[in-house]
Formats: C-alpha cells, structure tokens, sequence
C-alpha cells in the first residue's frame, strides 16, 4: 500500500462537506438513532442469498473507517462456500465445548445465562455470508520491509461496527462470534502471520421464527453512558 520513499504531507480541501443546518442535524440524528435502535444481534437464520455486491459494498464502506497512522489495518473474507463455513462452525464449536465445558470460568459462563448461548453454532451452518474480519499487526512497504501498525485493535474495533451497521442499514441482521484462539482460518485462507482473525460474523436475514433473548433489549439509559461538560 504505502511507498517508502513517498511518505509526504499534501493538504487537500475538505472534499465532501455537509451544510445542514441545527433542525436539519436533529431529525438527522432522530432518524439514525430510530434506526440503529432496531438492531438486533439475531441467531436464527434463514438460508435466503444474499448477494455478493451487497456484502462487497458494505465491507467497502466499512473499509473508510478512520485508522491510526491511516494504515488501515485490516482485511475481510466472506465466505458463502457451504462446505467451507461447515467447516468453520466444527472449529467453532470444538472451542465452544471448552469453554462451556468449564474453560470460561464460572462468572463467564453465568454471566451468559440471560442470553441464552449454547456450543452449538448452527447459524455459522445456515447464514448465507459468514465475513471473518482480520486485524493487521504490521504491514510491507512496496519493497517487502516491514512497518508497524498503530491502534489496531482500536481502528479494526471502529471498522467492524461501520460493517455491522452499514449491513443492518443494508436489511440485513448479524451475529458476532469470537472464539479463540480462531489461528485454524490463517492457515484455511493462506493468509499471512502479520494478521490475527479477530471475528466471525454470520450474516442474512432472520428466519420466521427468530427470537432475542429479552435482556438483549434492556439498553443502559443515556444518563449512564453519557457525562456532559459544557
């Protein structure tokens, strides 16, 4: 991506602004708020396509999240390859044993009493996208030496919830799944030491029968996540 003996500041004029005025901001903000409030973290999936230009587009808008540095650290794969998200789910789940099986530690494990989870990830099975998303721990200039990347986990943390929201702006409900250690997709994907799988989202559209667990829905009040200091 980057040229080494090209690293230069060059100012541009902000290309794409937007004048709207105090009202215009409100109903704006009203309006994303309304919708994001009706995001859903959703396991039961029906085997309806989605298409390819849609998953390709909201990775794309997730690829303009800011980064640290702007290196950008991160890739994407998505898999709709059946016998390849099965086999991912197996791997998935052989973790998924461990951990409920005592590896997660008594707190951990009651903590997800309310919501519900079990080792079996069928929805890695039926989802019709599965996007595993990769967190870049350095990277190459254009002659192969090697620089460092800054805020990973931050940057690839803001990218991921650009993705999750741009695919529920898109009509599309996901499930994010963090087992570990997840090194297994590396070698499945050939893809190189400098990168650390650090999600698997399933992605499509709920089956007639989806739930959410009730507690998912109790979101802590603005006063509690929200300190003014004007």
């Amino acid at each position: 991506m980057f040229v080494r003996g090209d690293m230069k500041y060059e100012a541009l004029a902000l290309p794409d602004r937007m004048n709207m005025s105090d009202d215009e901001m409100q109903v704006a903000a009203d309006a994303f708020y309304d919708k994001m409030k009706r995001r859903h973290s959703v396991r039961d999936f029906t085997d309806r396509d989605v298409s390819k230009a849609v998953i390709e587009k909201c990775i794309q808008a997730a690829g303009t999240a800011p980064s640290g540095a702007n290196h950008q650290p991160w890739h994407f794969i998505a898999i709709s390859n059946p016998d390849v998200k099965h086999e991912i789910r197996l791997a998935a789940e052989e973790e998924e044993r461990q951990f409920y099986a005592g590896g997660g530690g008594d707190e951990w494990i009651k903590a997800l009493e309310p919501i519900g989870t079990t080792a079996d990830k069928p929805h890695l099975d039926i989802a019709p996208w599965l996007i595993i998303v990769f967190a870049q721990r350095w990277g190459e200039f254009d002659d192969g030496t090697r620089y460092k990347n800054y805020y990973v986990p931050e940057s690839v943390g803001i990218a991921t919830g650009v993705l999750l929201t741009a695919l529920h702006h898109s009509g599309l409900v996901t499930l994010t799944h963090t087992p570990n250690p997840m090194k297994f997709l590396n070698e499945k994907f050939d893809r190189p030491q400098s990168e650390k799988p650090v999600m698997i989202i399933a992605v499509g559209h709920p089956s007639d029968d989806a739930t959410v667990p009730s507690v998912a829905k109790i979101k802590k009040p603005l006063n509690e996540i929200l300190t003014l200091s004007e």
